[in-house]
């Protein structure tokens, strides 16, 4: 696969393929159609899949810190849809140049004198162009008169509710995470590169590994029971920290980790973390001695968690759609204070009656809006 940052860098090669257009964020299952769509095109014209994303996603670039938080980085965005068979990625940069495009030059600079498309696959309500006449119905009159296929994505619906990147989030949120990986197809991750920080945990026997994480949005915050992947292929459970820190304070958000039973150093190295249960939010605590007090209980409810569900984060891997819950009085060690219970558990409602139709026009589109 590979990745073209800017249209400046499009070779002769490139041009002639399908494409679609979207910020594909979490690359859900609904993506997964749409890209399936793609492939069944690109088979029957002999053409590489192109996929056309933007950096910064368009809401990040309008909205800034009101932007809905991200469900994956650019680097794992790249290397899912590069698991989804897509030959190409085009990431453009999402700035005043390009948004002072109309309709017609986007359409002229990007797809046709750029990537020479001859089928693309987009939304009904897909909508782009400063002149704000970019829609489904332009790109298909353009498409016959230039000699290019429109078609619109068909819609993924689990339980007859469209799979969506706000779904996503939102389930991510309420601490839902067996959902979120049926939506998702697959678990949902965090991780990063380990870095030295304050080192504040090792002082009260509490070593964590700091990864810092993107400063834009989190889709998830709090103190959380999970399982990390170490480069060596182990699993290790432990305890997990999403935040600021507001107690002791960050300059950006940081994924910390206590991983149960290890003993060694793992600066540098590049984790994986799979949430499991969430147990709080984040709290600001009056000193550093109420912070450690409620270490010490985060720890022993995420040890409980493990001990009564011993196969959780494996049987999560294997099984994203059945997990283990929290137990109904789990929300006990909360802090003072603290009335709002997060200890959802890991699998909630089962969602089945899977279905991909063609019918876009109901709701957001699948991806383009929407993540």
């Amino acid at each position: 696969m590979r990745v073209i940052r800017g249209l400046h860098n499009l070779r002769d090669e490139d041009r002639g393929c399908v494409a679609t257009i979207g910020n594909f964020d979490g690359v859900h299952r609904g993506h997964r159609a749409i890209l399936e769509q793609c492939r069944e095109q690109a088979a029957r014209l002999g053409l590489p899949v192109t996929v056309v994303v933007f950096e910064p996603q368009p809401r990040e670039f309008f909205a800034g810190a009101q932007a809905p938080p991200r469900l994956t980085r650019l680097r794992d965005k790249v290397a899912l849809l590069g698991e989804c068979g897509v030959d190409r990625i085009l990431c453009l940069p999402f700035n005043d140049a390009l948004r002072s495009l109309t309709a017609g030059e986007f359409i002229d600079r990007v797809l046709i004198d750029g990537l020479g498309v001859r089928h693309l696959v987009v939304g009904d309500d897909f909508r782009f162009g400063c002149d704000r006449r970019g829609d489904f119905h332009l790109l298909a009159e353009v498409g016959r008169a230039r000699g290019f296929e429109v078609e619109h994505t068909r819609t993924f619906t689990i339980a007859d509710e469209r799979v969506s990147s706000t779904r996503v989030r939102t389930l991510l949120a309420s601490g839902n995470f067996a959902a979120a990986a049926r939506l998702l197809g697959r678990p949902y991750r965090l991780g990063g590169r380990v870095v030295p920080d304050r080192q504040l945990g090792r002082t009260i026997g509490v070593p964590t590994a700091n990864l810092p994480q993107p400063t834009h949005a989190l889709a998830l915050q709090g103190v959380y029971a999970v399982v990390t992947e170490l480069p060596d292929g182990r699993r290790l459970n432990g305890v997990a920290n999403i935040g600021w820190r507001p107690t002791v304070g960050s300059e950006r958000p940081v994924l910390e980790v206590h991983l149960f039973d290890f003993e060694g150093e793992l600066y540098g190295q590049r984790l994986t973390v799979l949430p499991c249960a969430k147990l709080r939010g984040e709290v600001k605590f009056a000193d550093f001695e109420a912070l450690k007090a409620q270490i010490r209980a985060d720890l022993a409810r995420a040890r409980d968690y493990f001990l009564r569900h011993p196969a959780a984060g494996d049987d999560y891997l294997r099984h994203p759609a059945a997990g283990a819950p929290l137990a109904a009085d789990a929300a006990s060690n909360a802090p003072a204070g603290d009335t709002h219970d997060d200890s959802l558990p890991l699998a909630s409602a089962p969602l089945a009656r899977e279905a991909v139709t063609s019918d876009s026009s109901a709701g957001e589109p699948a991806d383009h809006d929407d993540g």
